[in-house]
């Protein structure tokens, strides 16, 4: 494919010698003297790139460019000047051009400007794969001798990182890269299931810090050390969703970036109640049973936190004044951040924030937003639509210009399913695809991580046989009877509540105001 250039310039005949160069490279060059003539060609056929002078008799360079934009909107142009001065730099920049060289210009320099401008995507895209697949062996070894929870947390981190750089290149990688994570999630269950009722009875320093952890270890030592913190908690909240959000803010903050792990189940009943009480869903329970809601009871689970947070502030017997509030949509958080001058005299203030979980819903639910949101890609997309056109930007701006500690978490993430296996339950079992409990489960062993003595996972047991079911890596529960029509209901859906890298290891972040 032989790329076309339309070079426009009042000195064209003194340029032979580099025409000739590209014309050697491969390149198609259209030759205009004067920027009516730029425009012309312009409109009679579409450009890869245009090469412009800015200083041209009769229309000025500029004044073209403006004219070509409107034309083309989407073709790069560089401006080649003889000006070094400030204001025709900014003039052009703010004219959106490309690139902008100075004369004389060597071959060399056009030709850097072309690569950049026409050739950057493929030219990234190849190094990328090559970067991958001399990576992909090391990675895959990795997967195979994580041992510890710090190894899974990096193994996750670089397929995250693998998962953006690929995020444009040819479909080949990206199913490459699928099947790497499809094979560190099922070693991860398997790591899960081996050491998690370990960790249930472990001494503190022998397990990772989880969900219950996270304001003994996080956010009261802020507060001792006289800081004000704000913390965010974002329902259903990956690390890789992190990553965008991080792109957006990171220019007015210091960042602290780890991952903690969540408890199981990986649900906001368990994962978020446990953060702010401070204690394992079964702990709660026998401690605080008016705040606890089991399973079947009709009740909504999460509508205790801020007489969970009361309890752990006063278990721990310390005086912090807080506040909580929770957004489920763009008014309630406008309105919010209206008033939230009037939170400053707190040690902490807490915000619950919901979109996420509500988008991994309607994404289900509906058949347009699962178009929306076909891929791990698009679901990121959308979560980046919804931080910069709503009352998110206007949050962190705040954030920005205060003096707060920010700390932004979340009880757990989610997962892509694709694959379903059958279970059989009574009535009474719980509705989530990735976690079932109940007394009467039937199921393959051999397929989930199964909980027999809920008390030794520290889980709360409605009833003396209760035994807990965990779906891993990319499966999900369906029942056999209408079990097509479940299966394809609910394929490719994002779902949350059981043992995977996406759903455990989850986001804990800390950012300081650069101010």
């Amino acid at each position: 494919m032989a790329y076309r250039l339309l070079w426009a310039d009042d000195e064209i005949e003194l340029l032979n010698a580099h025409i000739i160069f590209l014309q050697g490279k491969g390149y198609e060059v259209r030759r205009v003297t004067n920027g009516l003539d730029a425009i012309e060609a312009c409109k009679e056929e579409a450009f890869d790139l245009v090469l412009l002078d800015e200083n041209m008799p009769g229309l000025s360079g500029l004044e073209t460019l403006v004219q070509i934009k409107e034309l083309l909107p989407a073709t790069p142009v560089v401006m080649v000047t003889k000006s070094e001065e400030e204001d025709i730099m900014e003039q052009a920049i703010g004219s959106k051009i490309a690139d902008y060289l100075i004369k004389p210009v060597n071959p060399n320099q056009i030709l850097l400007a072309l690569k950049k401008n026409i050739h950057h995507r493929e030219i990234v895209t190849e190094k990328t794969n090559s970067a991958y697949q001399q990576n992909f062996g090391k990675l895959g070894m990795q997967i195979s001798d994580s041992l510890t929870i710090e190894d899974w947390i990096d193994v996750y981190r670089k397929l995250v990182y693998w998962e953006f750089q690929l995020e444009n290149t040819d479909q080949s990688m990206r199913e490459l890269l699928a099947s790497q994570r499809e094979e560190a999630n099922n070693m991860f269950a398997r790591f899960i299931k081996k050491n998690y009722m370990r960790w249930m009875s472990a001494e503190r320093k022998e397990r990772p810090m989880m969900s219950h952890d996270l304001f003994r270890e996080r956010i009261f030592p802020l507060i001792d050390k006289g800081e004000k913190v704000f913390l965010i908690v974002i329902d259903n909240f990956r690390y890789d969703q992190w990553r965008v959000l991080a792109n957006e803010i990171g220019a007015d903050f210091s960042i602290e970036d780890e991952l903690y792990t969540s408890i199981l189940p990986t649900a906001t009943q368990y994962a978020r109640n446990a953060i702010f009480a401070g204690l394992m869903p079964s702990q709660i329970k026998s401690m605080y049973p008016n705040l606890w809601v089991d399973e079947e009871e009709d009740e909504g689970k999460n509508l205790n936190e801020k007489m969970l947070i009361e309890t752990q502030i006063a278990r721990y017997r310390r005086r912090d004044t807080f506040s909580y509030n929770k957004v489920i949509n763009s008014s309630l958080a406008d309105k919010y951040i209206d008033t939230i001058n009037n939170l400053q005299g707190n040690n902490l203030n807490i915000l619950v924030m919901n979109f996420i979980d509500m988008l991994s819903h309607a994404r289900t639910e509906s058949m347009m937003v699962r178009e929306l949101a076909s891929d791990e890609a698009a679901y990121r997309s959308i979560t980046l639509s919804w931080i910069r056109h709503s009352a998110v930007t206007r949050l962190f701006r705040y954030l920005a210009e205060s003096d707060y500690t920010v700390i932004i978490t979340t009880d757990h993430g989610s997962v892509q399913v694709n694959n379903a296996i059958k279970v059989i339950g009574d009535k009474n079992t719980n509705t989530n695809l990735r976690y079932k409990l109940g007394k009467t489960l039937n199921y393959n062993p051999k397929e989930v991580f199964e909980i027999k003595e809920p008390a030794k996972a520290m889980l709360p047991s409605p009833n003396v046989s209760t035994s807990y079911i965990f779906a891993t890596g990319d499966d999900f529960f369906a029942y056999p009877n209408n079990y097509n029509h479940y299966v394809s209901y609910y394929k490719d859906t994002f779902q949350h509540g059981g043992i995977s890298l996406e759903e455990m290891l989850v986001p804990l972040i800390t950012l300081r105001p650069k101010k």
